[in-house]
């Protein structure tokens, strides 16, 4: 393997981990952004300016995907496809699906096992736990991949720089509240894969990575609070969605920063990272167990700047160590992967 492969392996390894974080971190601050009035107006403006400097996360995982399957040379084989790639996210996400509807019967004061039943029975449509929504768009964008595939490899990039740049017009538009209607999600999730491949194959100009994505983070930041505060609740105004230009360009450079730091971190802090990384799905899957209790208690404590990155690092620590023991068994080991 030679050491240009080497740091674009590791700056994915990066990228799942920074990703991981920030997921936790809107997970941690969700209950805050309701809380508006009730709580000291610097600590509600803090946890929603949190909130939008996170929403790159979910993007980010998805342009991972791109890139590692779009770049793929080797044939394309559908039973190999399925199997190693679709049933390994797929069986865990159904195990978990049932697992938290379980604990979301669960409470401090009683069990409701109709609250279980029912969210078993919406589990086709609906997820049974907030978190476990990103699969319900992400597992469909498999179908895409030997699609965008050939596109992405040929020769002539020219229908593929079409299909990103119409993607892009699309985000743009879902931003002013165009709706796509049932191809939404489809469309708008599956153009991340399309950046992820480009990024990964293209190293963007760092000076414009960080005009062009902070232009657009103080935008997201500015327009979501000044919204809500002008009409005295919560809103983002779509600014927060993962489907808008926005979002976009902030996860674009996110991705692209990484892949500059990744080339100025150490080789032990390289393998540290990996061992991390190759937990990420885990962290994901396992971190609403150690969020239970604290939304139980609707414990949300002042000094959002500090409580919520520290609460983010407390869950992601447990949740890394639970996967770590869950992948250590081979009975229990798949629900890890």
């Amino acid at each position: 393997m030679s050491c240009q492969t080497q740091k674009k392996v590791f700056y994915i390894e990066l990228l799942r981990v920074v990703a991981a974080v920030a997921v936790i971190a809107i997970h941690v601050l969700g209950p805050y952004r309701y809380l508006m009035g009730e709580i000291p107006q610097g600590d509600w403006v803090s946890a929603i300016a949190i909130n939008g400097a996170s929403r790159w996360a979910v993007p980010v995982f998805i342009m991972i995907t791109g890139a590692l399957l779009l770049s793929d040379t080797r044939p394309f084989s559908p039973g190999y496809f399925v199997r190693r790639r679709v049933m390994k996210v797929f069986v865990p996400f159904v195990a978990w699906s049932v697992f938290y509807a379980v604990l979301a019967g669960i409470s401090l004061q009683n069990v409701n096992w109709t609250e279980t039943v029912q969210r078993l029975t919406s589990f086709p449509t609906e997820e049974t736990y907030y978190h476990l929504g990103f699969f319900y768009y992400f597992i469909p964008l498999y179908l895409l991949v030997p699609i965008l595939r050939p596109v992405a490899q040929r020769e002539d990039p020219g229908l593929f720089y079409a299909l990103l740049v119409s993607w892009l017009v699309l985000s743009a538009a879902r931003l002013t509240g165009i709706s796509l209607g049932l191809v939404e999600d489809f469309v708008l999730y599956g153009g991340y894969l399309l950046l992820g491949y480009v990024l990964h194959q293209n190293k963007l100009p760092l000076k414009w990575l960080l005009f062009i994505g902070i232009t657009a983070l103080v935008a997201t930041e500015y327009t979501a609070i000044f919204e809500s505060v002008s009409n005295n609740r919560y809103t983002s105004a779509g600014w927060f969605s993962y489907k808008t230009l926005n979002t976009v360009l902030i996860a674009g450079m996110v991705f692209g920063l990484c892949q500059y730091w990744a080339e100025r971190v150490s080789e032990p802090i390289q393998r540290k990272v990996a061992a991390v990384s190759r937990h990420s799905l885990g962290i994901y899957l396992v971190h609403p167990v150690f969020l239970w209790p604290v939304r139980e208690l609707t414990f949300t404590p002042g000094m959002t700047w500090l409580t919520i990155p520290l609460a983010t690092l407390a869950v992601f620590v447990l949740s890394y160590m639970a996967s770590v023991g869950l992948s250590k068994s081979r009975f229990t080991s798949w629900l890890v992967p």
